[in-house]
């Protein structure tokens, strides 16, 4: 069928999958990505365009599948075609799939779009291009994607919308910057129904762009940009009322950024609750600094912010200096034991065997840096963790500064699709060895997610009975015990995926790989 022939048209976007089962695999099978909804939903707004999602990571219920259990899009394009399809290249790792699909929208004649993090760097942007995408959203998408969809569908010159890149005489054309979004009324609540053949249990949501933290290894720059309260109350309200939805994250990088805001909104979720009787949980993103804010904590308590996740990054000071983080590691301690006292659940982030700049005389062996690891946390009591490798990510200051280095793996041999992580993709400081960093991330987590976790399940359960005798502080009695419940029940499943994950992933591959640039 002729692209634009029918009366309406249509939109998909498409969240490709990750290259191989990793730590997050389980929870992408309950969640979608935000950004793309919220571009979907802005351009379902128009008149005459129908609009789908469709989630690689989240594709279970009814959903057409080819031989390799992937989603069919053939047939998708067959039962309903697609004028323009929409990529969200937000993960890097996923950027591999996401070529290999536009290949073959493109091979059916349909325009293809993207847009996200991975592709706000020239180079990326140009590779992009030469590679089957048409199109180049180089900033925000919710208004640009519409004033581009009305130039495809009329045929008009694309020079004039504000904030793309695409080919011109055989060069990379870039139009304007356009500016960042700061009135969100204006933008359409985020409609999850658009995305297809998902189960949907923990729903993003958001009221905050923009990080003022500058640390070099995230991408996420600029000055925060703020919405009112009502806005992420609406969000919330909307996706109980209509999905009956119990689980949500905030996906702002630094819930409390906007602290007066923020306790408001706190309230006013708070109130609502109350009003509706409805229990839920609230996972947010947090400063650990914020530990000093005693009325932001209790306010977070009383919206039913049930779990924090806050990036520590390392136990190492040394480390902490690199990564432009003005915090001493026994500070941490202390902070950490605030939230702890508040009630949340705490789920730790870090990063392991960063990188120090140049001019800094530090060395400390793999064995030593798992040591402390496994001591800090011991210290924080920590509910959960996730410990990744570094990763120069495109577009941080860190990549720059490793590329200028000449430390960074060429692309040709570690590519794109190994940044989720769990890999090492720069030569890192003496006396470390890649080695060392592939299996040092495992031996820290392996200690903290173990086999006997099932044997702790049971033993909490029997001690239930205890509760009785705390008849006199009832309600923390059962918080710590359900803390201990649960947490054993999370730290067994966490063993199950990382013995999923060696069984599934390609670990020998990669390992050839690195044996071969070593050699280079």
């Amino acid at each position: 069928m002729p692209i634009f022939s029918r009366k309406r048209c249509r939109f998909r976007m498409i969240i490709p999958a990750y290259p191989a089962f990793n730590i997050y695999s389980h929870v992408a099978k309950n969640t979608t990505a935000l950004g793309p909804v919220c571009v979907a939903t802005s351009v379902n707004e128009m008149e005459g365009w129908d609009v789908e999602i469709i989630d690689e990571n989240n594709y279970r219920r009814y959903g057409p599948k080819n031989s390799l259990g992937m989603p069919d899009h053939e047939y998708l394009q067959q039962l309903r075609p697609a004028d323009v399809v929409g990529f969200y290249g937000g993960l890097t790792s996923t950027v591999p799939r996401l070529y290999e699909l536009a290949a073959l929208y493109k091979g059916w004649g349909v325009s293809t779009i993207v847009g996200g993090y991975h592709f706000f760097v020239d180079e990326n942007i140009a590779d992009g291009l030469n590679r089957a995408i048409d199109y180049v959203i180089t900033g925000e998408g919710e208004e640009v994607i519409k004033e581009l969809l009305t130039c495809l569908k009329e045929k008009t010159d694309p020079s004039t919308i504000n904030g793309i890149a695409y080919l011109k005489d055989n060069n990379v054309f870039y139009t304007p910057p356009r500016e960042p979004i700061t009135d969100f009324d204006k933008l359409p609540i985020p409609d999850f129904s658009l995305v297809r053949y998902a189960m949907i249990n923990v729903y993003p949501v958001s009221r905050i762009r923009g990080c003022g933290s500058n640390c070099e290894f995230c991408m996420v720059k600029g000055k925060p940009r703020y919405a009112p309260a009502e806005r992420l109350v609406e969000q919330i309200s909307l996706l109980i009322e209509t999905k009956n939805a119990k689980e949500f994250f905030v996906v702002d990088d630094l819930f409390g950024q906007d602290r007066v805001e923020t306790i408001r909104c706190c309230h006013m979720l708070r109130d609502y609750l109350q009003k509706i009787r409805k229990k839920i949980n609230l996972t947010v993103q947090i400063r650990l600094d914020r530990a000093k804010d005693t009325e932001l904590l209790q306010a977070m308590r009383e919206a039913r912010v049930k779990t924090v996740a806050i990036g520590f990054e390392s136990p190492i000071k040394e480390e902490l200096k690199a990564m432009n983080k003005h915090i001493k590691p026994e500070d941490m301690v202390a902070m950490t034991r605030v939230f702890h006292k508040f009630g949340f659940l705490i789920h730790g982030m870090f990063i392991f065997g960063y990188p120090m700049k140049e001019g800094v005389d530090f060395k400390m062996s793999a064995r030593e840096r798992i040591k402390q690891f496994k001591s800090f946390i011991h210290k924080t009591r920590i509910d959960t963790i996730q410990v990744l490798l570094t990763g120069p990510l495109p577009g941080t200051e860190l990549r720059k500064r490793l590329v200028e280095q000449g430390r960074v793996y060429p692309l040709e041999e570690i590519g794109w699709e190994y940044y989720d992580g769990n890999f090492p993709l720069f030569k890192p400081d003496e006396p470390l060895e890649p080695e060392d960093m592939q299996l040092a991330a495992g031996k820290i987590m392996g200690k903290f997610y173990r086999f006997r976790n099932l044997f702790m399940i049971g033993i909490t359960v029997l001690s239930f009975p205890r509760l009785i005798f705390c008849l006199h502080n009832i309600k923390k009695s059962w918080e710590d015990w359900h803390r201990e419940w649960r947490n054993s029940g999370i730290r067994f499943g966490g063993w199950l995926i990382m013995h999923e994950w060696k069984t599934k992933f390609k670990k020998d591959s990669f390992m050839q790989r690195l044996k071969k640039v070593k050699e280079l």
